[in-house]
């Protein structure tokens, strides 16, 4: 009686939540606005270092304790890194490259064909950024020798049963997300996508626009990086572990659900101060409460 008469004296759109949260609870089912995300959770090398976590066995143990599935792993030491992945059960979920288009650069280094190779059947992206000396960032003149060096690296990877995800890296050659979507199209390779990377967004000032630009991606979204953050700021405030900072992060999740995207989704940790382990931590707790 109580309910029903509360329930008079409120708007109907309210009313109708109302009714609809009680209906799920007492059906024992979700409710339609809860996240119920089962992507691979993986931490970024970037987060994962300190005077206990030197070698490959450390971080891979840490990883294992706190539940992660995997890392993402920047060269060298990939065999060991491998080896001490299989033996935690863990993956490399991606491996971080570059490549560079400017006139008279290295197109990229000369072991990545070979590290392709180790990575044959593993399910690892890679994650390429692109950069250039002699092209402003994201020149659409350039175009065309980015698409060229692209698919060179995206016909490796297809040999090994891999796929490529550009990276949008904040002041690169290739700096938005945007800027990747256009670049896809233009490739034209089933297995080279894009990633969204929260703190590069937020550092280009396109907070406002992420639930379109994830939509505009999902065709091609191959990777997710999130972290917690400020809307604006420097990096401090940016890049912070995932139990920190005022931006919704939770809104960003709900948007990767909507969209039905099921691929990994990486915590960056890139610069945060304090202990490794327990930046780790707190995020896992976090990542468990925003997907609970």
């Amino acid at each position: 009686m109580a309910i029903a008469q509360s329930m008079t004296q409120r708007p109907r759109s309210a009313q109708v939540q109302i009714l609809l949260f009680v209906f799920c609870f007492v059906i024992g089912r979700p409710c339609l606005f809860a996240l119920e995300l089962t992507n691979e959770f993986f931490a970024m090398d970037t987060g994962v270092h300190g005077d206990t976590l030197q070698t490959p066995a450390a971080k891979a143990k840490l990883l294992k304790e706190l539940g992660y599935a995997g890392i993402g792993w920047t060269p060298p030491a990939i065999p060991e890194m491998l080896a001490a992945l299989d033996l935690a059960g863990l993956k490399m979920n991606t491996l971080y490259v570059g490549a560079h288009m400017g006139e008279g650069e290295q197109k990229y280094d000369p072991q990545l064909p070979a590290n392709i190779k180790l990575l044959k059947g593993r399910d690892t992206i890679i994650w390429l950024f692109i950069t250039s000396k002699s092209d402003p960032p994201s020149s659409s003149d350039s175009d065309a020798r980015a698409v060229e060096l692209v698919r060179e690296v995206a016909d490796m990877a297809a040999a090994s049963g891999l796929r490529v995800a550009l990276y949008p890296h904040t002041r690169l050659w290739l700096e938005r997300i945007q800027d990747a979507i256009r670049l896809v199209k233009k490739v034209e390779r089933p297995n080279v996508g894009v990633t969204f990377n929260l703190c590069h967004c937020l550092k280009v000032g396109d907070s406002g626009r992420i639930p379109i630009l994830l939509r505009e991606a999902r065709p091609n979204l191959f990777a997710v990086t999130i972290n917690g953050a400020d809307p604006e700021g420097d990096w401090d405030r940016l890049i912070q572990p995932l139990d920190r900072g005022s931006f919704d992060v939770r809104g960003v999740l709900r948007t990767l659900q909507e969209i039905q995207y099921s691929g990994p989704i990486g915590l960056q940790l890139y610069g945060v101060k304090g202990d490794a382990r327990e930046n780790l931590r707190r995020s896992m707790e976090a990542w468990k409460d925003l997907t609970r």
